[in-house]
């Protein structure tokens, strides 16, 4: 796996070993950036939360196209190994969160700006993982949130809005914002 753009672009990620995690394909990762770009215009200095981190391409992609920070939650111990070294290596402004995206704690510096949620398929963790980063502070009403779920999966959750959804391959990207 590797960053698609930016400062980082081609450099390789670690990623853990096993099936624990399923990373965003290239082409999905493609597609959901040119979706958030459409937007949101660049990255430069927003704040990044990516939940059910995996690898953390989410975020480190992120960051590599200008995001300021970044904040990602895994609680897969190979996992956050990966994230550990894929921060070391490219020197990112990054902090792991070792916690359960359903259970997050408070944020400390404020809402992100754009929070990325890619839980596994199936496993109906996505609105679980809304209402946690709700509760802790790190949604804004200007924050964009996109949530990759399986192709065949639907998702519903009060108080956030559908803006875009598109099917790439075996995954569905939706990107939702806080119903005004």
């Amino acid at each position: 796996m590797r960053i698609i753009a930016g400062r980082w672009r081609s450099r390789v990620l670690a990623t853990a070993a096993g099936q624990a995690t399923r990373p965003t394909a290239d082409r999905t990762r493609e597609t959901l950036f040119s979706m958030l770009t459409s937007r949101i215009g660049d990255f430069s200095d927003l704040v990044i939360l990516d939940l059910f981190a995996g690898s953390g391409a989410l975020a480190l992609e992120a960051l590599s196209r200008g995001a300021a920070r970044g904040f990602l939650a895994e609680d897969d111990v190979q996992a956050r190994a990966a994230i550990t070294a894929n921060i070391k290596v490219l020197g990112a402004n990054a902090r792991l969160i070792g916690s359960d995206a359903t259970r997050l704690p408070a944020a400390a510096s404020g809402a992100a700006d754009v929070l990325f949620l890619d839980p596994p398929y199936g496993a109906e963790l996505a609105v679980p993982a809304l209402l946690s980063a709700r509760a802790g502070g790190w949604i804004a009403p200007h924050s964009w949130i996109s949530v990759e779920t399986a192709r065949n999966e639907t998702l519903a959750c009060n108080g956030f809005t559908v803006a875009a959804e598109r099917s790439v391959g075996k995954a569905r990207l939706w990107l939702l914002q806080v119903t005004a």
